[in-house]
């Protein structure tokens, strides 16, 4: 019917190469020639444009879409947008849009982690944080390991505040910036920070010098170091340290203070609590506790013996606080980041609609001025857990 195979069907002729390419190869030449076809076919693939491929689907970006996305700035400060804010400036924002969270002086509170604090004059020169090396020095706040203002400027631009990511103006991320380095004294009250002016606060920045490229592991000229990655560990094959001795503990009865922090961690990575709802000597990792069900909480005997109640969530709806992160801004009996449950049931008693519509829709204003962003849980354990503090947050 067809003189030749450009004649067929293009299906029929696909059928037909097919075929070839499959068929047992019975000499050198077959294996040569469908070889060749293969090479030729993934050039032709490599060379396609992705419009080529996916033809009707998506679209090239264009250069307004790429630059709202291009917005990360180096440690070499290319990136920083013009602009510039004042320490004055910083302090007004600092207090309506950051200190919520983070304290008015960059101490932080019972959830987050302080900002300011463990850093001296005396680090500025060398630009490296003595405590850092300090063993009896408590914890590590962010100035004592940021290395880069750019750091600083970048996260605060990209991520802040926590409900209202990227809704800071240039100028704004300059003025809080300035603020925060002027917590940690490490620029002076008049100081305006901009992108003319960041190479100043780097100078001064104390732990400046505590960031190394010699482990190779980041490309590029402008990064230089060893040419062989440190691969080897031999910091810690050598004069290693021994076993550390506890020298206190805390006491049994305030271990489940904050709910079962085994709980209210990832269950990924190296960041695992510790299981609270268990004494000292037989603790679980949460990785353990995911196979097994979620203890009650432990009342504290003081209270107890004073005749206070304690509103422990009860076993059905504890572990939906502790899935959905409740227990992260909200305390039974005290306010945390949020107002305690109970509080929240004295307020709200027999209003089980409206606590399911506020948990999952989130609101402001109602307990002050930090935000309760929406909860992304399903209706039934919102349902649930409206209904547990509607009828009293009982145990």
């Amino acid at each position: 019917m067809f003189k030749s195979l450009d004649q067929r069907p293009k299906r029929h002729a696909l059928m037909r190469l097919t075929a070839c390419l499959t068929a047992p190869l019975k000499a050198p030449l077959n294996a040569c020639f469908t070889a060749s076809l293969l090479l030729c076919a993934s050039a032709s693939w490599a060379q396609a444009s992705p419009s080529q491929l996916y033809p009707h689907v998506g679209r090239a970006a264009t250069p307004s879409e790429v630059a709202a996305w291009d917005i990360d700035v180096r440690p070499d400060f290319k990136g920083l947008p013009p602009g510039s804010g004042s320490v004055a400036k910083g302090q007004d924002v600092w207090e309506a849009k950051c200190a919520s969270c983070h304290g008015v002086f960059g101490e932080s509170n019972e959830v987050f982690s302080p900002l300011v604090g463990g850093t001296s004059a005396k680090d500025i020169k060398p630009g490296r944080v003595a405590r850092l090396t300090d063993p009896t020095f408590p914890g590590r706040t962010t100035l004592m390991k940021v290395a880069t203002v750019s750091t600083l400027w970048d996260y605060i631009n990209r991520a802040m505040p926590w409900n209202q990511p990227k809704s800071l103006t240039p100028d704004e991320v300059y003025a809080v910036t300035a603020f925060l380095l002027n917590l940690g004294e490490v620029v002076p009250d008049d100081f305006v920070l901009s992108d003319k002016t960041m190479a100043q606060a780097q100078s001064r920045l104390p732990n400046r010098n505590g960031m190394t490229t010699r482990h190779a592991l980041w490309p590029g000229a402008e990064f230089k170091g060893s040419t062989k990655p440190d691969v080897q560990g031999s910091s810690c094959m050598s004069n290693c340290a021994v076993e550390a001795q506890v020298a206190s503990f805390l006491p049994d009865f305030a271990r489940n203070a904050h709910g079962n922090l085994a709980l209210q961690n990832r269950y990924v990575g190296q960041q695992l609590g510790v299981d609270t709802s268990r004494p000292e000597t037989s603790p679980r990792s949460s990785r353990e506790l995911m196979a097994s069900a979620p203890a009650k909480s432990v009342v504290a005997p003081a209270a107890a013996a004073s005749g206070a109640v304690a509103l422990a969530p009860g076993a059905g709806v504890e572990p939906l606080l502790q899935k959905n992160n409740c227990l992260a801004c909200h305390a039974a009996e005290r306010k945390l980041v949020g107002p305690s449950w109970k509080d929240i049931a004295q307020k709200h008693a027999g209003k089980g609609d409206y606590l399911t519509g506020k948990i999952r829709n989130g609101g402001s204003g109602v307990w002050g001025a930090i935000p309760m962003p929406a909860q992304n849980l399903s209706e039934a354990d919102a349902k649930q857990i409206a209904a547990w503090l509607a009828a009293g947050a009982a145990k």
